[in-house]
C-alpha cells in the first residue's frame, strides 16, 4: 500500500489529483467548523453523546460535526439516502432500469435525478433536525428576533451544507482520486481517530485500575487485528472457472481460453449495517420528537428493546444485517444476465450447462458467499456492543462499522491508484 502511494507520487498527472483531493478535504473540514446561528452545541452534544438514535449514527458519517451544529452537519447523509432510494426505485420502475442501461447518458441522467432527491431529502431532514433541537432546548435566540425568520436560516445552512458536500463529492470524482462521497466520509472518520482514542486513553487513566490500564494494549491489539480481518474479508472472493470455446474462423482458431469469474465474498460491502442502523434507531429517534414514553406502557417495553444494551437489540440487529444482505445483493448482481452473456460470447462452467444450469449454479455460490459476507458484517457490527458489555467502555473510539468504512475505502483508493500505474507503465505496440 505504501509503495504503491509512493509510486504514485512520483506520477506528476496522479500526484496533482492527489494533491487535488487533500484540498476537498481540508475545506470539508473547514466547513465542519463553521457553526450555525441559534444554535447552542454543548447541549446538542449532550444530547447526543452515548445515545443510539438516528442522530449518532448521522454524526459517525459526518465525522463530528453534527454534534457540532455546523454547517455541514447533515455530510453525505442526504445524499446516501438518495442513492438507497434510486437504487430501489431502479429495480422496481422499469423506466429507469431502463435509462440505467442506455450508458453513460443514461447514468448522468440518473445523477442528476438523484442529486435532486437528496436536496429534498436535505430540506426534510434539515426541518426534522431543526424541530429536534428545538424540543431539546438547543436553540438561542437573540432578544426581539423573528423565530420564524431564525427557523429559515438554520435549515437554509443545513441545506445548504448538503448540496456543498455532494458538489466537493462531485469535483473529487471529476478532477480526484476514488469515490468522491466514500472519501470524505473517511476524510471525516479518520479526522475524528485521535481525539477519540484520546478520550478512551483518558477515560482509562482516569479509573486508576489495573485491569483497564490492561485493557490500553488490548484494544490496540483488538483494533490491528478487526483491520486485518477486514482486510482479508474485503479481498476474499470465489473464482468460478470459465471455459471458452475454440472458434475456426479461416485459417486462423479463435477462443478456448481459460478464466475465471470472481465473486467477492463481501459484495454488499457497509450498506446492510447502514439499512439495520436505521432501522433500528427508529424507535428512539422517534422518542426524541414526542418525548421518552411513560413506564409501564407497551411504548415504554419497545423502546427499551431497541437500546444497545438490550439482547433483543443485538439479535434483531444482527437478523437484520443478514436479511439486508441477501436483499441487497439480489438487486446488484443478476445471475441470470451473466450466464446469458457467458452463452453469447461461447462460454460456460466445466460440467455445469448453458442457461438455466449455469444460472442456478452461478445462484447457489452468491448465496452461500452472500451468508459468509452477511455473518462477517454481522460480527464486525456487533463487535463494539460485546465490547462494552465485558469491558464498560460503551465509547470506543471506532465503532465496527467505521473501521469496515475506513479500511474499505483505503482498499478501493489503492486499486485505484494502482490501475492508473498500470495504465501509465504498459508498453503497447508502438514502444
Amino acid at each position: 500500500m505504501f509503495q504503491t502511494l509512493k509510486n504514485a507520487w512520483k506520477v506528476k498527472e496522479i500526484r496533482k489529483k492527489l494533491l487535488y483531493t487533500f484540498l476537498i478535504f481540508v475545506i470539508y473540514r473547514l466547513g465542519g467548523y463553521i457553526p450555525v446561528p441559534f444554535l447552542d452545541s454543548t447541549a446538542i452534544a449532550e444530547m447526543i453523546e452515548g445515545s443510539n438514535n438516528l442522530f449518532s449514527y448521522l454524526n459517525t458519517l459526518s465525522g463530528g460535526t453534527f454534534s457540532r451544529a455546523t454547517l455541514l452537519c447533515l455530510s453525505v447523509s442526504p445524499y446516501i439516502n438518495a442513492q438507497i432510494i434510486m437504487q430501489l426505485l431502479t429495480f422496481a420502475i422499469p423506466a429507469l432500469e431502463r435509462l440505467a442501461k442506455e450508458g453513460e447518458e443514461g447514468r448522468k441522467k440518473i445523477g442528476t435525478i438523484t442529486k435532486i432527491l437528496a436536496l429534498v431529502i436535505a430540506l426534510f431532514q434539515s426541518w426534522a433536525y431543526y424541530l429536534t433541537l428545538k424540543n431539546a432546548g438547543a436553540l438561542t435566540y437573540t432578544t426581539g428576533f423573528s423565530k420564524v425568520l431564525a427557523e429559515i436560516i438554520i435549515i437554509a445552512c443545513f441545506t445548504a451544507g448538503a448540496m456543498l458536500v455532494i458538489w466537493l463529492g462531485s469535483l473529487i470524482d471529476k478532477n480526484g482520486i476514488g469515490n468522491g462521497m466514500s472519501m470524505l466520509i473517511f476524510a471525516g472518520i479518520v479526522a475524528e481517530l485521535p481525539e477519540s482514542f484520546g478520550n478512551i486513553f483518558a477515560t482509562l487513566a482516569n479509573t486508576g485500575s489495573v485491569g483497564y490500564i490492561i485493557l490500553i494494549p488490548i484494544i490496540i491489539i483488538i483494533f490491528v487485528l478487526m483491520i486485518a480481518f477486514i482486510v482479508f474479508m474485503d479481498n476474499a472472493e470465489r473464482r468460478v472457472p470459465i471455459q471458452y470455446a475454440k472458434r475456426v474462423v479461416g485459417r486462423k482458431i479463435y477462443g478456448g481460453q481459460s478464466t475465471y469469474l470472481p465473486i467477492k465474498v463481501s459484495m454488499a460491502g457497509v450498506l446492510p449495517i447502514i439499512f439495520a442502523m436505521s432501522f433500528m434507531s427508529i424507535p428512539q429517534t422517534i422518542a426524541m420528537f414526542t418525548g421518552e414514553p411513560t413506564q409501564g406502557t407497551v411504548w415504554y417495553t419497545i423502546y427499551n428493546c431497541f437500546t444497545s444494551t438490550h439482547p433483543v437489540y443485538a439479535t434483531l440487529y444482527f437478523i437484520l444485517i443478514i436479511l439486508f444482505s441477501y436483499f441487497y445483493i439480489s438487486m446488484q448482481y443478476d445471475p441470470v444476465e451473466i450466464a446469458n452473456n457467458l452463452r453469447q460470447n461461447n462460454g460456460g462452467i466445466p460440467g455445469i450447462r448453458p442457461g438455466k444450469p449455469t444460472s442456478d449454479y452461478i445462484t447457489r455460490i452468491v448465496h452461500k458467499l452472500t451468508l459468509v459476507g452477511a455473518l462477517f458484517l454481522g460480527v464486525v457490527a456487533l463487535f463494539p456492543i460485546i465490547f462494552a458489555q465485558i469491558t464498560g467502555i460503551s465509547n470506543l473510539a471506532l465503532g465496527g462499522t467505521s473501521i469496515l468504512i475506513v479500511v474499505s475505502v483505503a482498499l478501493e483508493t489503492v486499486r485505484q491508484l494502482e490501475s492508473q500505474l498500470m495504465m501509465r507503465h504498459y508498453k503497447g505496440f508502438l514502444d
